[in-house]
């Protein structure tokens, strides 16, 4: 059953996911793991905040399942999870279909008021005189 547009997509897991996204620092570690695995020490080098506070960040992000971990010697690199992102690009697409087809129906709308306003805007044809 659809519930609410989300289709196969599970409304919990899409939550978590925004959820995460609203943060600028989880987006901002999110945006260095989409170019390679890193450490916790790698991933808090670029912000001015404990390593404490980015290991929270990050569990925020593995609890959204966008980011994964794995154990390599004594590092335990965290690595992007691709899956929950695709999910909610698929919820948001519906929603950029609806506003291209609104957007259709406005140039619709706007093409048929300047024909209207062309055709009132011809000077009106005088009866010949001779």
């Amino acid at each position: 059953m659809e519930l609410y547009g989300y289709g196969t997509i599970i409304p919990a897991r899409l939550d978590a996911t925004f959820s995460a996204l609203a943060d600028p620092t989880r987006r901002a570690i999110l945006a260095r793991l989409a170019s390679g695995d890193a450490s916790v020490a790698e991933l808090a080098k670029p912000f001015a905040m404990s390593q404490p506070a980015i290991s929270k960040h990050l569990k925020v992000l593995e609890r959204a399942g966008l980011i994964s971990h794995s154990l390599d010697a004594q590092r335990r690199p965290r690595r992007l999870e691709a899956m929950p992102l695709a999910e909610a690009t698929e919820w948001l697409e519906r929603y950029r279909e609806f506003w291209e087809k609104s957007f259709l129906r406005l140039d619709d709308l706007l093409e048929e008021l300047k024909a209207k306003e062309k055709k009132s805007a011809r000077p009106k044809k005088r009866g010949n005189r001779k």
